[in-house]
């Protein structure tokens, strides 16, 4: 382990390289059980005598910390028993940052209704295992393009043309850290400072976040049965952010003559269309309407996709399709925030789409997923207290809050409340349940728990 030491003046320095060295134990920077260099090596390093570093490493010994192996070196004894924190420091950030609060780690219950959470159990894990260990034997070691890997590129453009009607060559594909990078790319290309970027409300609070963060002025444009309403978005607007398959969090589509609308909205004020088509693999009904992508002809439409949902959210893949005017602006984007993704990950997902294992897998959860969404709808339906929002697809389940009802919290639930979709209009009082997490077995009593918590303030508890 090299150890990092300053010696200031001719003093005792000894004592410096014995308090240094110590310090560097206690603040768990040298663990138990590390090696040190050897004293001739460190007193090299240092330009003073061997003798000198003997004697801090004597002392050290003597003091606990350090033990001598014959034949094989001197290694750290002791545990850490505190820790340094980092300076204070009077550097402010932004006045934005000072707003937001910092993620919080999620906290599981045995009835986890939280949205968002793809089932692992549902995943072929040892298939992907064995796609990851042979391409890290196989995969380049060298830099790839900010584009991604190529493979991957033409496997995703197959698979978006067959499944979802995008239409997108390989080269107009660009592979992201997850959806989220990708809106933080578009935004670094086309967000400048008082930028008016508008968003569904109730929508996603990540993106109004991220936008915000780019120096965006940013507009919640209402959402009613047919999706956003495109009379109210700002005629500042330069950039909207949609979810027209599976509105977030509602779950309703936008349709057809409302998409017709959107596109023919960003002709005339010359904008910007993202479409974020996020869990549109999972549909239990009707065919899906085309994206907003296939029906764009001007070329205003970016595409984004992920697989955290399909897959896992540890994989943090994920995918845009944007106009080729926009396409070197993004690549360069791409490079400038982290150069590329992980290359084995995308060879591997590339064979997983190739061998046809994504769509098998699509397929296996599909069903599970289908079988829990019809649980849940068929538990509410008629429920006076939450009133189901119909959706046909997605990992999720939205219901309204009669008027006076409110729910309470109950110990080993979890659900996620609408009021925390919404931006700064007015709250609308519902709760969104994710069922990718919870199992079919737990449902029938999360929801009994669920309809106990909703209930008038002055009622008591459902039968």
């Amino acid at each position: 382990m090299d150890v990092h030491i300053t010696l200031k003046g001719r003093g005792d320095l000894a004592a410096q390289v014995y308090r240094q060295l110590l310090d560097a134990i206690l603040d768990g920077r040298l663990r138990s059980g590390e090696r040190l260099p050897p004293t001739r090596e460190l007193a090299r390093r240092l330009e003073i005598s061997r003798n000198t570093v003997a004697v801090a490493y004597d002392r050290l010994v003597a003091d606990g910390f350090l033990v001598g192996r014959a034949g094989a070196g001197t290694f750290v004894s002791a545990e850490p028993v505190r820790g340094r924190a980092a300076p204070k420091g009077v550097v402010r950030p932004r006045a934005f940052w000072r707003e937001v609060e910092a993620p919080k780690a999620m906290q599981g219950a045995r009835y986890d209704f939280r949205v968002g959470v793809p089932d692992p159990r549902l995943f072929p894990m040892e298939t992907w295992r064995r796609l990851v260990a042979r391409e890290l034997r196989v995969s380049a070691a060298a830099y790839n393009r900010p584009s991604g890997y190529e493979p991957l590129r033409e496997a995703i453009s197959r698979h978006i043309g067959i499944s979802r009607s995008v239409h997108a060559g390989p080269d107009d594909v660009l592979i992201t850290n997850g959806a989220q990078q990708a809106l933080d790319l578009i935004g670094r290309v086309l967000i400048e400072p008082g930028t008016c970027v508008a968003v569904e409300e109730p929508g996603y609070p990540p993106a109004r976040l991220l936008f915000r963060s780019l120096g965006a002025r940013v507009a919640g444009v209402p959402v009613d049965a047919e999706g956003i309403d495109v009379r109210a978005i700002p005629r500042a607007a330069r950039i909207v952010y949609v979810t027209p398959s599976h509105q977030f969090p509602l779950g309703t589509p936008m349709s057809l003559a409302r998409r017709a609308a959107l596109l023919a909205w960003a002709e005339r004020r010359r904008a910007v269309v993202i479409e974020d088509d996020y869990d549109s693999e999972f549909r239990f009904g009707e065919r899906p309407l085309e994206p907003l992508q296939s029906l764009d002809r001007a070329g205003r439409v970016i595409y984004v996709g992920s697989f955290s949902k399909t897959l896992l959210p540890m994989l943090r893949l994920g995918f845009l399709v944007a106009p080729a005017s926009l396409a070197p602006a993004l690549r360069a984007a791409k490079q400038l925030s982290d150069w590329h993704s992980d290359v084995p990950t995308q060879a591997a997902l590339a064979r997983f789409i190739d061998e046809g294992l994504l769509a098998r897998h699509i397929r296996k959860a599909t069903r599970e997923y289908a079988a829990r969404h019809a649980m849940i709808a068929e538990t509410l339906a008629g429920d006076e207290r939450l009133l189901l929002i119909p959706s046909t697809a997605g990992l999720h389940l939205c219901a309204r809050l009669a008027p006076g009802v409110s729910v309470r919290p109950v110990p080993g639930l979890a659900v996620e409340s609408l009021e925390a979709y919404c931006g700064e209009s007015p709250a609308q009082p519902g709760v969104v349940l994710g069922y990718g997490e919870i199992t079919r077995d737990d449902i029938p009593e999360g929801l009994r728990r669920l309809r106990m918590a909703a209930a008038p303030e002055a009622a008591g508890p459902l039968p």
